[in-house]
């Protein structure tokens, strides 16, 4: 049976590509796409690649009933209108960061508290490889953060491996493309301003610091630059494991092995790790447009470089969204995912 589905906020990057993938899926029917700034305009409109969705944009007070409704929306939104969110729909697969953190306290530390707290409980954390556990059961699923997505995917299989400990030092740099600032990302994300640039914005406390912390237990410095692309997000992580299976330093075979562990049977993690040609570690170039992950690592003595690349508007966000409702709804989870990216392509 065709599942019903809703997006909020579906006139932002993240809200398009909710559209472009639900319109694919062979089990989800987009009836809804909500827009307070282009109310009756048609999605093509906004969205030129879905000229062809007959599908207009409406007020989001008047919410369809439908199984499952997508809020693609900046922070705050969400968990102001989650009763009407829940009210409309047997699931909510939230894209912002409203439900991810556990506990009020989370938010009144790193963000500026939370309005509507007691529906954090009935909230499930969605990053399908680091776990699936709860999210049949979930009323909201709270889809990972991009920045967080790919540092916890770099960092996963050394935890598992109990390469790395809870107080290990772990430095985390990750470069980003413009769309993370949202279509409406303002000055600092024209184009005259943003080209050429490898700019720090975030160089502490960033928030995605909260969800990493609560998901591996580690403690790490986490630093953003905005650089010169459109899509993507790659972490490079610093880390000095002192385990103790590392004394004497971590041997590559233990790497790969803790790497093959981790990711083996899942659909969208690639090892990607020295070899030959051009494209050596991950590169966000090399899953725009997918919802793939990839992963790679360098050792040097008693440091390991851990590596994650991927499409930030894709697997770190309404991509992973989507896979994270096809688990929650009982579907197969790679459904409406299994695009191949482009190469060569220009700024991803």
């Amino acid at each position: 049976m065709t599942l019903t589905a809703s997006v909020v906020g579906a006139s932002g990057f993240a809200g398009g590509e909710l559209l472009r993938l639900l319109s694919a899926h062979p089990e989800f029917e987009v009836v809804q796409a909500t827009s307070r700034e282009y109310e009756n305009r048609t999605v093509g409109h906004v969205h030129p690649n879905l000229r062809e969705l007959d599908l207009r944009f409406s007020d989001p007070e008047g919410l369809e009933s439908v199984d499952a409704l997508f809020a693609a929306t900046p922070h705050g939104v969400s968990m102001a209108n989650v009763e009407s969110y829940l009210g409309a729909a047997e699931r909510l697969i939230d894209l912002s960061a409203d439900f991810r953190l556990g506990t009020e306290a989370a938010y009144d530390e790193w963000y500026d508290g939370h309005t509507a707290p007691e529906y954090l409980d009935g909230a499930t954390y969605a990053l399908p490889e680091l776990g699936r556990e709860g999210l049949a059961d979930a009323d909201i699923v709270a889809s990972g953060g991009c920045n967080a997505t790919a540092t916890m995917l770099a960092l996963k299989p050394l935890v598992d491996a109990d390469l790395l400990q809870p107080d290990d030092q772990v430095v985390a740099d990750l470069k980003v493309g413009s769309s993370e600032g949202g279509a409406g990302g303002g000055a600092a994300s024209s184009h005259p301003e943003r080209s050429g640039v490898v700019r720090p914005y975030a160089p502490t406390g960033h928030r995605h610091e909260a969800e990493i912390e609560e998901q591996l237990g580690l403690s790490l410095s986490f630093t953003v630059h905005a650089v010169d692309m459109v899509r993507g997000a790659a972490a490079t992580c610093h880390t000095f494991p002192t385990g103790p299976s590392v004394e004497g330093g971590v041997e590559t075979a233990d790497l790969w092995s803790a790497y093959r562990d981790a990711y083996e049977g899942e659909p969208f993690v690639r090892l990607v790790a020295g070899g030959g040609g051009v494209y050596r570690y991950p590169e966000p170039k090399s899953v725009a447009g997918t919802n793939l992950a990839e992963v790679g690592f360098a050792a040097d003595g008693e440091r390991v470089v851990a590596f994650a690349a991927i499409d930030n508007v894709m697997k770190g966000a309404a991509g992973q969204a989507v896979h994270a409702a096809n688990l929650a709804f009982g579907l197969e989870e790679t459904a409406g995912l299994t695009q191949t990216g482009f190469h060569p392509v220009g700024s991803p």
